[in-house]
């Protein structure tokens, strides 16, 4: 157990912006908020014509999410799911442990649907919205998404097209929700800044121009 409780930061931001790599980037434990998706088969799915609408924030257990989070703050550890895109399901679940980091990073396309209830809570250090060109998202986006397999190809280019229009809306809806849109480098920064821990120029805590 932790000897105080630890702190989250909630970074959301579009699909294939970088959440992850950024989150990796900043130093402390990473929890991937996607392994909260609900199984292909729940009920409460929120449907299309064309299928399950995995982009709905109804497609994830935020509920899950919160208390999961809330645990790893106050104990330092929990148990955690580990999600299969590619047959939508929960295969199997994890041990996550923060080894006694002060600050970890909760990263997802739905992180900001939890800002709200997280800083009531007074578990939030800050949350972000990723910020980077559209066209270097798409590209990102497919290529992940290829390489993993995750859906078949024409299904994954017709998504990444459609999630390429909606990308403004996404952001502006999760600043709305609390997040603060950033660039990449201020993000590592003022994280790292947060536990006092020195950026690649060997400074800490400077203010942060993106």
């Amino acid at each position: 157990m932790t000897n105080s409780p630890a702190r989250v930061v909630l970074l959301a931001g579009p699909s294939g912006s970088g959440k992850s790599y950024i989150a990796r980037r900043a130093g402390f434990p990473v929890l991937c908020l996607d392994d909260f998706y609900k199984d292909g088969d729940d009920p409460t799915l929120p449907r299309t014509a064309e299928g399950t609408d995995w982009e709905s924030p109804q497609a994830w257990d935020s509920a899950m999410a919160v208390e999961t989070i809330a645990r790893l703050a106050e104990t330092g550890r929990a148990e955690v799911p580990v999600y299969a895109i590619g047959v939508d399901q929960r295969i199997a679940t994890r041990l996550f442990d923060l080894a006694g980091s002060p600050i970890f990073i909760a990263e997802g396309i739905f992180a900001a649907e939890i800002v709200r209830e997280l800083r009531d809570r007074g578990l939030l250090a800050e949350a972000y919205a990723l910020r980077r060109s559209r066209t270097v998202t798409f590209a990102r986006r497919l290529g992940r998404d290829l390489t993993e397999r995750r859906k078949p190809p024409a299904l994954l280019v017709r998504r990444g097209l459609q999630l390429l229009r909606a990308e403004p809306v996404v952001l502006r809806r999760q600043v709305a929700l609390g997040c603060r849109a950033a660039g990449a480098g201020r993000i590592v920064r003022e994280v790292r800044a947060m536990a006092d821990v020195p950026d690649a120029a060997g400074t800490h805590g400077e203010p942060a121009v993106n």
